[in-house]
């Protein structure tokens, strides 16, 4: 090996180890946005059994019903991480995106040389490669897809991509074997956009194979040559296309909520192109959910300069595309453009969304570490002479590749948890609805009602019909204890999406907390009507049989369980509870091994009261009391638990009744002075 040889690969090595660098605050990083019904809440993951069925069966990509579809390469991923880490483990997600990540760069880099190589007779070239590899690898916006787990999709999809592209570049003799048709057929199972390979070979064979620039494709002498290509794509063409048609045929969509102009919405899509190429340099307002909706003015200024942007990009495609050492960065630009034509011709919800930047991002590194080779390679006989030049060449290529470490491992930090993500994004995107909505969630999680409260309150105006939004107003309000402001958002909820199963669910949840049971059984047997793979209805479905003494909707709920998780013991025990009648009791959400006594369940209250589960606290209180009539400790319990509520009332006559049994019980007479306290106010 040469001493080039060696330069190359210890680069390579050293780009690899910053990269890890970069990324090695991410790998705990939790689950984020539709994480929750695609990993989470997917209880078909939860078994490698499922695997065959992937691939035909779209109910299994996600626990929503509204995005459902067929990526059967992604779920299958995420069932063997479930599988590695024994559950919801994010290090083994995490680490099985970033292996498959640093996969995309290493051959990233054999397609950037050999292009690159053919195109540039000059041994820099090969540096260029590397610095174009490293420039994508460690690039700050990629960390919203390394991240964001669901979004392995795109690192799926464009790594065969790119391998596809590399099996045919390197092994021209091989090419009537069609196997790089092999690599883009398989990334078919990861996401649809695979389809734009088509286009990226198309233009590969006529600009490096058949030596036409974009103006040539104009001319009538050349229609000969472009049919030729044509027919030289069409196998891939015709493998990607019937695949695809045939994962439609058995899926009914991933859901699009879209809504509007599809003539501004493709209007909207100039200025977001202008806005990812400045991302390209300038990559400093990252945020995981943009609050930048479809422009209706065909004359705003965002427009205008967006348009005027992409005829500059058409321009400089056909200028570039003349001569042979600047086609790569024709290439690179048209690669740009083709992978945002899905997103920006079929409407989605989001006008934009920094993932998307990921598989475009793969040709503008081409273009733009290209464009910089071209420039040194013209000065390469001063740079040679002029030390300074030299290193303030080498200090700016530095500053550059480090810079953009340090911005992913900060961009890493984002991510992190839920709070930390989401208030990025109400910093960021303040006028994003969902944004607010979900820093709320985060704030209600961690106890913080006021803040819950604020940030809905804000998140309302953005999205006034949006049940999700209702559905947690519900929870919020029920954790206030204010039961009629959230029994009034949980119908409201129902009203806006009549056809999903979670606004019933939770529904039935707050009706059972309520001990209005009759009720939350019908409630949460809708729910299972429209989603009967959904865990947490079977599991409130089982409770409220379990305490109805209903066992053979009990024994139909825990078979149903137990068909999509075998190994759950509380659907077994529940099972069981159905053969014998007897109820199952479970202690601190576990199948209790013993008949227990007051005293058990006394304890379990102040377990449940302690982890503010106070619902629960309450029900074991009533056990304790069914075993042991008259038991004042229970009953005080059962008065501090309903304080912690804000009821009151409820709180007053069970210290009331826990005084008559034991008049100097000291707890009792704290919690009623503070319930009556309360009263008056």
């Amino acid at each position: 090996m040469n001493k080039s040889g060696r330069i190359v690969i210890i680069s390579i090595v050293a780009v690899f180890v910053v990269l890890c660098m970069a990324y090695s605050n991410h790998f705990n990083n939790g689950f984020h946005f539709d994480d929750s019904h695609t990993i989470q809440d997917n209880v078909y993951i939860r078994s490698l059994k499922n695997i065959p069925a992937f691939f035909s069966h779209p109910e299994m990509f996600s626990a929503n019903p509204l995005h459902r579809g067929l990526r059967p390469l992604v779920t299958t991923s995420l069932a063997i991480d479930y599988w590695l880490g024994n559950g919801l483990n994010p290090f083994y997600f995490q680490l099985s995106t970033f292996i498959w990540f640093a996969l995309l760069c290493m051959f990233l880099f054999l397609v950037y040389k050999n292009i690159l190589q053919a195109s540039i007779v000059h041994p820099w070239a090969v540096y260029i490669a590397v610095a174009g590899m490293a420039w994508f690898a460690l690039h700050p916006v990629n960390a919203e897809t390394i991240n964001y787990i669901i979004s392995r999709s795109d690192v799926l999809s464009t790594f065969f991509i790119i391998l596809s592209l590399y099996v045919y570049i390197t092994f021209p003799n091989k090419r009537k074997l069609y196997l790089y048709v092999i690599p883009a057929f398989i990334g078919v199972f990861a996401k649809e956009t695979t389809a734009v390979l088509v286009i990226i070979l198309f233009f590969y064979i006529l600009l490096f194979e058949k030596k036409l620039s974009i103006k040539d494709l104009f001319n009538t002498a050349n229609l000969k040559l472009v049919f030729k290509a044509i027919i030289q794509v069409l196998p891939l063409a015709i493998v990607i296309v019937v695949t695809q048609l045939i994962l439609s045929s058995k899926s009914p969509g991933i859901g699009n909520a879209f809504s509007g102009s599809l003539f501004y919405y493709i209007l909207t899509q100039a200025y977001v192109w202008l806005h990812y190429m400045v991302s390209f340099f300038l990559p400093m307002n990252l945020s995981a959910d943009s609050d930048l909706t479809i422009i209706n003015n065909a004359f705003d200024d965002r427009i205008v300069v967006g348009l005027i942007s992409i005829v500059c990009l058409v321009v400089a495609i056909f200028k570039t595309s003349v001569k042979q050492e600047t086609k790569p960065i024709t290439f690179g630009l048209i690669w740009f453009a083709a992978a945002l034509l899905p997103t920006s011709l079929v409407p989605l919800a989001e006008v934009t969304n920094d993932h998307r930047m990921f598989f475009a991002f793969v040709g503008l590194s081409l273009s733009v570490v290209t464009s910089i080779g071209l420039w040194l390679i013209k000065n390469e006989d001063f740079i040679k002479t002029h030390t300074l030049y030299r290193g303030a060449i080498t200090a700016a290529i530095f500053l550059i590749l480090a810079g953009n470490a340090y911005g992913v491992h900060t961009r890493n930090k984002v991510w992190e948890t839920e709070e930390s993500l989401w208030f990025d994004v109400t910093v960021k995107s303040p006028m994003n609805g969902r944004g607010l909505m979900n820093y709320g969630l985060s704030q209600m999680a961690k106890g913080n009602y006021a803040g819950a409260e604020l940030y809905f309150t804000r998140a309302l105006p953005f999205l006034p019909n949006y049940s999700t939004l209702a559905i947690n107003l519900g929870v919020l309000y029920s954790a206030m204890g204010k039961p009629a402001q959230a029994e009034e958002h949980f119908k409201r909820a129902i009203n806006l999406s009549p056809g999903t199963d979670d606004s019933y669910m939770f529904y039935a949840r707050f009706l059972k907390e309520s001990n209005r049971l009759t009720e939350a059984q019908q409630v949460a047997e809708k729910a299972y009507q429209i989603n009967p793979s959904a865990l947490m209805t079977l599991t409130l479905l089982m409770d409220i049989d379990n305490t109805l003494g209903q066992w053979d909707k009990l024994s139909e709920a825990a078979t149903q369980t137990l068909n999509l998780l075998p190994n759950d013991k509380g659907a077994q025990a529940y099972l069981n509870a159905a053969k014998t009648h007897i109820p199952v009791v479970f202690v601190n959400n576990q199948p209790a091994s013993k008949t227990l006594t007051a005293e058990d369940y006394l304890n379990v209250s102040l377990n449940y009261y302690n982890a503010k589960e106070y619902n629960k606290c309450i029900e074991a209180c009533e056990q304790a009391i069914k075993l042991k009539p008259g038991y004042a400790d229970a009953y005080s319990n059962m008065g501090a638990a309903y304080n912690m509520m804000g009821q009151w009332q409820k709180g007053a006559d069970a210290c009331t009744t826990a005084l008559k049994f034991a008049p100097n019980h000291k707890l009792a007479k704290g919690n009623l002075n503070w319930a009556l306290g309360e009263l008056k106010k």
